[in-house]
């Protein structure tokens, strides 16, 4: 399996480990990523303007970058994934974003929507199977008691994002089993961390957090696993539960955690 791969900036400073952890993890499954040449920052956020162009380009640009090579597109962070499947979304079905983003491109040919973009969870749902993960797990973090922790980003707009039920998701606690460990459900899991507001209004996005960590700790969590580095940030500051990235916990059951330089 070979996808056209796109990190963020992000996975380049503060959230490295979820990208590295996520190219072995890939390596020991068959998975190619190939990342995309020149790519550029997604903007984080996905902008609600009806009239807005400059910032969505970066994100038809990723995305036709995979069209050309006739690849899906594959991203790791929640908020890239939620602004790029966004954007992508406004290129198949939003005329007047097609038009005007495409005349800003100089493409060989307009970008219309083709490429279909995964998150590497779903690639690990949805194309390598959760039973033929566990076929391939050689360190099974038996007796592990993790809770899944959602966020915003990755389950919302539901209809459009179409990554899982966004009030009762199973995907991450279905990964938790395929690597051999217990998941526990937890009410405030796909709660807000308070993410967009944790500069201007602190108290308020800590008291979030306090109440997402005190959730998990509650129904007998031992630790967090996310896939967002804003959400990984912020869980942080509570010091109440560790909190990993999935990836890492991809690798170490995978057996290829040690080949990630620390």
């Amino acid at each position: 399996m070979k996808y056209s791969y796109y990190p963020g900036c992000t996975l380049r400073t503060k959230a490295v480990k979820l990208d590295a952890y996520a190219r072995v993890s890939a390596e020991a499954l068959g998975i190619e990523l190939e990342e995309i040449e020149d790519w550029q920052c997604c903007g984080g956020v996905y902008p609600l303007g009806t009239d807005e162009i400059g910032t969505k380009l970066s994100s038809v640009r990723a995305l036709n970058a995979a069209k050309e090579k006739g690849q899906d597109l594959v991203t790791m962070c929640s908020a890239c994934h939620h602004v790029i499947k966004r954007v992508n979304d406004d290129m198949r079905h939003v005329e007047d974003i097609r038009t005007r983003a495409n005349n800003y491109m100089e493409l060989d040919e307009p970008y219309l929507g083709e490429t279909e973009v995964y998150h590497f969870l779903e690639v690990l749902r949805d194309k390598v199977g959760f039973d033929e993960l566990k076929k391939k797990v050689t360190n099974p973090l038996t007796g592990k008691k993790i809770g899944a922790y959602y966020g915003c980003l990755l389950l919302r707009p539901s209809k459009l994002l179409a990554f899982d039920n966004p009030e009762n998701p199973t995907i991450i606690e279905d990964f938790i089993r395929a690597i051999g460990a217990e998941p526990v459900t937890y009410p405030y899991r796909n709660e807000c961390c308070g993410g967009y507001i944790s500069l201007k209004e602190k108290e308020m996005a800590e008291s979030m957090c306090d109440k997402i960590m005190e959730s998990a700790e509650g129904f007998g969590a031992e630790m967090l696993i996310t896939a967002c580095p804003l959400c990984m940030y912020n869980l942080n500051k509570s010091e109440r539960l560790p909190v990993y990235y999935f990836t890492e916990l991809l690798a170490e059951a995978l057996g290829v955690k040690e080949e990630v330089q620390k």
